[in-house]
């Protein structure tokens, strides 16, 4: 049974940082994609940052690109997402996702069969 738990949203001011969270188990990464969306309201759900477990390789929206920094830590079975210089653009809800395949799927949502509940980020 995977489970997918994030944590680290909140309320910051424009420019401020943030560190997400996502704690997982039940899940292996070897070969594996673990990603990132955002959800805003009335907008559909779309790929922030991926990264994937076979080589570690990682791949970013353009929106985010030099401001977001996806990262893993297998010991902790856990994924971050670094959120540096946010905008109030980036204020959505935040879901991590794991699922299988190669890199060049890892930012397509079609991937994920396993999601968390999703933690709020807002930038005022």
């Amino acid at each position: 049974h995977v489970q997918l738990v994030e944590s680290g949203g909140g309320s910051v001011q424009t420019g401020g940082s943030l560190r997400l969270s996502c704690a997982a188990s039940g899940y292996t990464y070897n070969r594996n994609c673990m990603a990132w969306f955002r959800q805003a309201p009335g907008k559909e759900r779309e790929g922030v940052a991926a990264i994937w477990a076979g080589g570690d390789s990682t791949d970013y929206a353009d929106s985010v690109k030099g401001r977001f920094t996806i990262s893993l830590d297998r010991a902790q079975n856990t994924m971050y997402l670094q959120m540096d210089s946010l905008k109030p653009e980036d204020t959505a809800m935040y879901y991590c996702a794991a699922g299988y395949g190669l890199r060049r799927v890892c930012l397509d949502k079609n991937t994920y069969p396993y999601w968390g509940q999703g933690t709020q980020v807002t930038v005022s």
